[in-house]
């Protein structure tokens, strides 16, 4: 086997090293779960609850401060102490409501700060009726493990606000509705891919732990690998995998009529996203980043951050010298300061468009044996990064997709979903997100911009 060595390093717990311990948070399940027991005890009780305790799904458990609580009585009178008895009528308009203030610890979570509301009300049969109000999201695309129509109120999150529920209404005997809302989740939803991913209206009720890990990277790879299932599910063959939001914009620019559903921001998790795609037996990919990421995936680093990786410069040189450039000028991208230092004397020198196609073929070499190595199994070696001026990975047929999805009932990662072969293309844009720098292999996707015009915004 030729190429480098491929790896997919792991991050550490936290991204980066402090003086301090990170503080952790809470996930939007959790909070809801403390909501809706506090709501649920003011309703049994006719008592406002300033605090409550909840389970979280480790079984540990964990008190929460209630920002507010409000009981709205029966217009017949106070409400009464406890729930309804055996045949006894039903208060008629009866409800509580409380709220709990989701803190995210150190996490830079965009529902740090949420009120997440639980307003709850008895119901005529025994058990849990659980809705989304105002601010939670509704689901309207497969692939989410939520069935169409319903509140994105993810599997976790529901059982903890029945369990919770539950220790403060004996749900055997006694039926409660909760609706969860945050009264700013269609705003706060704006920020996140959720209506890329069909939920519509507000955001997701997340969590599998309960507590959110600062710098939540773990969540990210999570997002990131719910995304390709997604795509996968609208039966789309195409993932267009992408670093950042500029490279992102910059993508949907150059290939104009593939939907937004194919457009995934990576970040650091190439290896990850590659992965699942290969899982789900998605046969095209199109790669899209800046010099930085490059370099690394072209030394063959699947998992890019900081933390764990370094822009390889001796690579670079060894670039600059097959794309023609001189002794001198590979020394001096050796010794840049950074990816888009050597990018920079590339241009100067005349030599970008070159250098930038055999950073691009280096990389769809490294992606393209990664996919193979999966697809053929554990301990398989597959695929050399092809030698420069050979053809490129496989050309896709025409159209914006590839060959036929995989049959009906090959799921996510059975034999029958794995594609034979993956198509991958890699595209280099510029450090404004606005000019395509370089591609390999050269020519155009169908559908696409051109696939290499220098300086020409992409």
């Amino acid at each position: 086997m030729t190429g480098p060595e491929l790896r997919e390093p792991d991050l550490p717990r936290t991204a980066k090293e402090r003086g301090r311990a990170l503080r952790t948070g809470w996930t939007t399940g959790t909070c809801a779960a403390a909501a809706a027991k506090a709501a649920a005890t003011a309703l049994r009780t006719g008592q406002v609850q300033s605090s409550v305790e909840i389970a979280l799904p480790s079984g540990r458990r964990a008190g929460f401060p209630v920002d507010s609580c409000e009981l709205v009585p029966s217009p017949a009178g106070p409400p009464p102490a406890g729930p309804p008895g055996p045949g006894a009528p039903l208060p008629r308009t009866e409800r509580a409501e409380a709220v709990v203030v989701k803190d995210a610890g150190d996490d830079p979570d965009v529902t740090h700060g949420a009120h997440l509301t639980a307003t709850v009300t008895w119901r005529e049969s025994p058990g849990i009726e659980l809705d989304g109000g105002v601010g939670v999201g509704v689901v309207t695309k497969p692939g989410l493990g939520l069935e169409p129509g319903t509140p994105a109120i993810n599997p976790v999150p529901r059982a903890m606000i029945t369990q919770a529920v539950g220790e403060a209404v004996d749900l055997g005997s006694s039926g409660i509705r909760v609706v969860i809302s945050v009264p700013e989740g269609e705003r706060m939803a704006r920020k996140t891919t959720n209506a890329r991913l069909g939920i519509i209206g507000g955001i997701s009720i997340l969590g599998t732990t309960g507590i959110v890990r600062p710098f939540s990277t773990a969540s990210w790879r999570a997002s990131v690998e719910q995304a390709v299932s997604v795509l996968a599910a609208q039966g789309e063959t195409t993932a267009v995998l992408c670093t950042g939001g500029r490279t992102e914009k910059a993508a949907m620019t150059l290939l104009p009529s593939l939907p937004d559903i194919c457009f995934i921001e990576v970040g650091d998790f190439t290896g990850a996203a590659l992965r699942q795609a290969v899982a789900n037996g998605i046969g095209r990919i199109v790669f899209a980043g800046m010099a930085g990421k490059l370099a690394k995936l072209a030394g063959g680093v699947l998992m890019t951050h900081y933390t764990r990786s370094r822009v390889p410069h001796d690579l670079l040189a060894e670039i600059t010298r097959a794309a023609g450039g001189t002794a001198d000028l590979a020394a001096q991208v050796e010794a840049a300061n950074s990816a888009r230092h050597a990018a920079e004397l590339w241009d100067e020198a005349g030599l970008l468009p070159a250098a930038g196609t055999e950073l691009c073929r280096r990389v769809a070499g490294v992606l393209t044996r990664f996919c193979a190595e999966l697809a053929a199994g554990p301990g398989t070696a597959a695929g050399d990064v092809p030698p420069a001026g050979a053809p490129g990975p496989a050309a896709a047929p025409s159209g914006d997709r590839p060959s036929a999805p995989a049959p009906a009932g090959s799921g996510p990662g059975t034999p029958a979903a794995m594609p034979a072969s993956v198509s991958v293309r890699v595209i280099m844009v510029d450090f404004s997100g606005r000019t395509q720098l370089a591609a390999y292999p050269p020519g155009s996707l169908a559908g696409s911009r051109s696939a290499y015009v220098p300086g020409e915004p992409a």
